[in-house]
């Protein structure tokens, strides 16, 4: 039950990133974004996403190695 509640939650909050997103998105008119500009965009979406999955792997590498594990 807390876990359909999570997803629930987590959806709608999808939701709402989608549909502000979108009236953003639509509301700007006239503005036109120059191919440097999206090729600006695309290239920090890429290495945002690339730092994430680096450091997630990260994450998982030292805890599989027992970089994580205490000494004590």
């Amino acid at each position: 039950m807390k876990t359909a509640v999570t997803i629930v939650v987590l959806l709608g909050l999808l939701a709402l990133a989608i549909y502000a997103a979108v009236t953003v998105w639509t509301g700007l008119g006239d503005v036109e974004i120059s191919t440097a500009g999206t090729l600006a965009m695309v290239a920090g979406v890429v290495l945002s996403l690339a730092v994430g999955g680096g450091l997630m792997f990260l994450v998982f590498w030292s805890s599989r190695h027992g970089h994580d594990d205490s000494d004590r």
